[in-house]
């Protein structure tokens, strides 16, 4: 794949007249699971739209490991930014690292964030094209309590802003719907053990079930654990994030009971979402990474960048903003509008089903 890398192989020469985008995705840690289908996806955005150009330029990509530490991540885009290396950002990562990147970019480069994520973020120029607690798991808490009357719930999350924060909220929403939260426990980033979070599980009061704010192989060790102690018998998993490649690594001995609530799955029965899968095995074939909502976000993000260079005929961060608000484009999602800095997208809950999801409605 033509993709450069400023963090790999050090800051090489570029085309002039190309737009350079920086695409920052993890390359390790609990989220380089997501690696190599992000950087995938973004090869197939580039080759695309390369075979007609952007504004009349081509379009280069350099990949910005989001696996480092967040102010590691953050002095990589600074340095490409300051030697002009970057005329725009985007690429899935934790919270962590936008709040030490975001910073940075503001008012110098178009910024797009594509993981779902906490909400509240209103920088001028970082745009948000990821789902946020009140689009996944308010509307999910309500569909499991209406549909299975699923009303006591554990929740469990990694020490960090996107856990923490997402479990307030659903806090607020379980009480809201009547429900009840019993607990909160949050592990450190990059756990390898979930024993004690398990024990206060199956010792405390009895639950319906767990809401997970896990990331990557965080998620996989927790499912293997939990299922190893015969919980997935007892009690439901909702997880906002939970990619195909996850469900492929936790074993299809571990997702029993297992709901996911997102903007996209690979199994989506739409036609955005059906000819997205078919021009990405088109164009890397059946041994490409596998396709998953992080992956896919990253394809969002790009396009997005591209709607907005399009409306506004020019890169720079002045001209971006004078046309965001409102403008809309289709992907595979389907349409997309972008309002206060975020994409309103439809989103689905889905329940794990051996290798893949199978979808069984909208949110509202």
């Amino acid at each position: 794949m033509n993709v450069q890398s400023a963090s790999r192989d050090g800051l090489e020469s570029v085309d002039p007249d190309a737009i350079r985008i920086g695409l920052a995705i993890p390359l390790q840690g609990p989220g380089g699971i997501f690696g190599p289908s992000c950087e995938a996806v973004s090869e197939l955005f580039r080759q695309q739209v390369n075979e007609a150009g952007l504004l009349g330029r081509p379009v280069e990509l350099e990949v910005i490991d989001a696996g480092q530490p967040p102010e590691k991540v953050a002095h990589t885009v600074r340095e490409l930014m300051d030697g002009g290396r970057i005329d725009a950002l985007t690429g899935w990562h934790i919270s962590s690292v936008r709040e030490a990147v975001a910073p940075i970019t503001q008012k110098r480069i178009p910024y797009v964030y594509t993981s779902l994520y906490e909400g509240g973020e209103s920088r001028p120029g970082v745009f948000c094209a990821g789902e946020t607690p009140g689009q996944q798991v308010g509307p999910a808490l309500a569909w499991l309590r209406d549909t299975y009357n699923l009303r006591r719930w554990h929740i469990v999350g990694s020490d960090y802003i996107w856990p923490r924060r997402s479990a307030r909220a659903a806090s607020r929403y379980a009480r809201a719907l009547g429900l009840e939260v019993l607990s909160t426990s949050l592990t450190r980033f990059d756990a390898v053990d979930f024993a004690g979070t398990l024990d206060r599980i199956e010792r405390g009061p009895q639950a319906d079930g767990v809401l997970m704010f896990l990331v990557g192989q965080d998620a996989v060790l927790f499912n293997r654990e939990f299922a190893g102690r015969g919980l997935d018998g007892e009690l439901a998993r909702l997880t906002p994030l939970m990619g195909e490649n996850m469900l492929l690594a936790s074993g299809p001995g571990a997702i029993r009971n297992l709901y996911v609530a997102a903007g996209y799955f690979r199994s989506l029965p739409t036609g955005s979402s059906l000819d997205f899968v078919g021009a990405y095995t088109d164009a890397f074939g059946p041994e490409a990474p596998l396709l998953n909502n992080q992956g896919e976000s990253c394809y969002e993000g790009l396009q997005l960048l591209a709607a907005l260079f399009t409306a506004a005929q020019d890169t720079s961060i002045e001209a971006v903003l004078g046309v965001a608000e409102g403008l809309g484009y289709d992907g595979p999602r389907g349409a997309m509008e972008l309002r206060s800095g975020h994409l309103r997208q439809e989103v689905y809950l889905a329940q794990a089903d051996l290798t893949d999801f199978d979808v069984i409605t909208a949110l509202r």
